[in-house]
């Protein structure tokens, strides 16, 4: 039997909305600090609470927290669909081009200078910008005339590696008293730290990214019939390759720059999407969005209260998401013909 993909896009996003809620709702009450509900309901409604604490709890931490999980795994699962729409392969991820790696040297080279916490984030958004750049110029470099997306791939692959590489070293010089702690937190991923501040400095360059991936959806959906096709039908496939690059860079590199590093969700989250709406990147993306950001949300909430310490919650996502992927590989190769 297999799956069908025409289902009512209207009820699944209403439904995905819902469940949005009810998560955010959870996600406020539950912590290391419990608020009962009806705290909740009394500080949103007129803002008073039994304690001041509750305030401070709720609007200060909690809230830009899980603004923070919505937003980064919302990028990071829109830039992976879009991503292996472009490259026609649902095995890619957002650190395809290797922007984690190059995020993640730019943020332990700044921990290493002992830089402040907002030059720790620039850098390593710069980081991955710069990593992509290199990826995208080697690929040129090697291509000629020719830009295959084979050779795109494998110059990311080589840029990753260096990046890895020199991470490595980052760590192996870094004092092991103080530096080397620091960066290896950073490197697990962590929404702890996220204030109100970071999330108003990336929301530009966010929509600056997420924008154009909208606009161009149904030219990825052209794409997915082969570049000669495409171009037959008088789309650009270089500039929509490039456009789509940029973008997805640009997103991404934003929100590893708050978040650290962050694996699984952008290459899982397009999967379930995909079996939900199907492939039409118009209905895909958004949805991707929607789910990216609530699964990041529900990883986050069982990083924070599972233990009495905080796990990182790139570690959270690897461990819940290899199994999840493995799921869905066995469904989707089961349902979809």
């Amino acid at each position: 039997m297999s799956l069908p993909i025409d289902r009512n896009p209207t009820a699944i996003y209403l439904g995905a909305l819902l469940l949005l809620a009810l998560l955010v709702v959870v996600s406020l009450l539950v912590g290391r600090y419990p608020v009962p509900p009806e705290t909740l309901l009394a500080l949103v409604l007129d803002g008073s609470g039994d304690e001041p604490v509750h305030a401070t709890v709720l609007f200060s931490i909690r809230l830009p927290r899980i603004i923070g999980a919505l937003l980064v795994g919302g990028a990071l699962s829109l830039a992976g669909a879009a991503y292996q729409g472009l490259f026609r392969n649902p095995m890619v991820s957002p650190d395809i081009l290797g922007v984690s790696s190059g995020a993640g040297f730019g943020a332990a080279l700044a921990i290493l200078l002992s830089l402040p916490v907002i030059a720790v984030q620039v850098s390593a958004f710069l980081g991955g910008l710069g990593a992509v750049l290199l990826a995208v110029t080697v690929a040129k470099a090697a291509a000629k005339r020719h830009e295959g997306v084979l050779v795109l791939v494998l110059s990311g692959m080589v840029i990753s590696a260096v990046f890895t590489a020199l991470i490595s070293l980052m760590k192996y010089v870094a004092d092991p008293e103080s530096k080397l702690p620091t960066i290896t937190y950073w490197l697990m991923g962590s929404l702890a730290d996220i204030r109100m501040a970071d999330l108003r400095a990336v929301l530009p360059f966010l929509c600056i990214g997420i924008l154009p991936l909208l606009l161009m959806s149904w030219r990825l959906n052209i794409l997915s019939f082969g570049e000669d096709d495409a171009r037959s039908l008088g789309v650009n496939v270089k500039v929509v390759r490039f456009a789509t690059v940029v973008a997805s860079s640009l997103i991404t590199a934003s929100v590893i720059s708050i978040s650290g590093l962050i694996g699984w969700v952008g290459l899982l989250v397009p999967h379930a999407a995909r079996l939900l709406v199907g492939p039409d990147h118009r209905l895909l993306l958004p949805l991707s969005f929607l789910l990216g950001g609530m699964l990041l949300l529900v990883f986050d909430a069982i990083a924070r209260t599972l233990l009495s310490i905080e796990i990182p919650i790139g570690i959270v996502t690897a461990l819940v998401g290899a199994p999840f992927f493995i799921f869905i590989l066995k469904s989707s190769s089961r349902k979809l013909t």
